[in-house]
């Protein structure tokens, strides 16, 4: 497709990938184009909105990873003795209040609910992440479909500096404690609903395109998740 430039086709979606990024089931999603003409302006947004949508799955995976203990990338089982509930102004759980108030980054600052106080905190804040390395496998293991799309390896660079534009930031606030009804069937094959107590964290997650401090694009997402205790 990227061949067919001089042809004058309008903007091609080349390729849509998912990705497992959690045991949560969350997607990664991109979108590579082959040409800048047309719609161009439309698919930049497009894959904005798909990074601030990694952002908060990657919100989410630190959240369960703090709750249920990091993941042991060397056995694939989880460190239970690390686990901690998350809570604000304390993100890496030693009980020692963190000092700083978060930085009122543009993505910080694109959500108006968010109090501008010097002693708000957060549970965690993560900033400046390149969405490229992400995905960066996708481009560099051949067992990927990807080299099978794109006709030369000047095309696959093109690509791959298109996607090193994107940024993404999110953070995260304990709410307090919620409770939720969990259901589910039992192994009598009998339906079961109980009422349960978690913590609700409010994910804040935004992806970029350009400079981080003053961004081309900017799209925020927000979202609120429980997780049991």
């Amino acid at each position: 497709m990227i061949g067919n430039k001089q042809k004058g086709f309008a903007l091609v979606l080349s390729l849509v990938l998912l990705l497992a990024m959690s045991l949560m089931g969350g997607a990664l999603i991109v979108i590579a184009s082959s040409d800048h003409q047309g719609n161009n302006s439309s698919d930049e947004y497009q894959q904005t909105f798909y990074v601030a949508e990694t952002a908060m799955m990657q919100a989410e995976k630190s959240l369960v990873d703090k709750m249920m203990g990091p993941i042991n990338t060397a056995s694939g089982t989880r460190d239970r003795g690390a686990r901690f509930i998350p809570r604000n102004g304390d993100s890496d759980g030693d009980g020692v209040a963190d000092d700083d108030a978060p930085n009122q980054t543009p993505c910080y600052r694109s959500f108006r609910n968010l109090t501008r106080e010097a002693d708000f905190r957060v549970v965690e804040q993560v900033e400046n992440q390149s969405f490229f390395s992400l995905i960066e496998p996708i481009f560099t293991d051949a067992s990927f479909p990807i080299l099978a799309t794109i006709d030369t390896e000047d095309a696959i660079e093109d690509e791959m500096e298109k996607l090193r534009k994107y940024r993404y930031e999110f953070f995260s606030v304990n709410s307090g404690t919620s409770d939720y009804k969990a259901s589910g069937v039992s192994l009598k094959k009998t339906s079961v609903s109980t009422q349960r107590q978690g913590t609700a964290y409010r994910i804040y997650a935004c992806g970029m395109m350009g400079d981080v401090d003053n961004p081309e694009i900017l799209i925020p997402l927000e979202t609120i998740v429980i997780l049991s205790h």
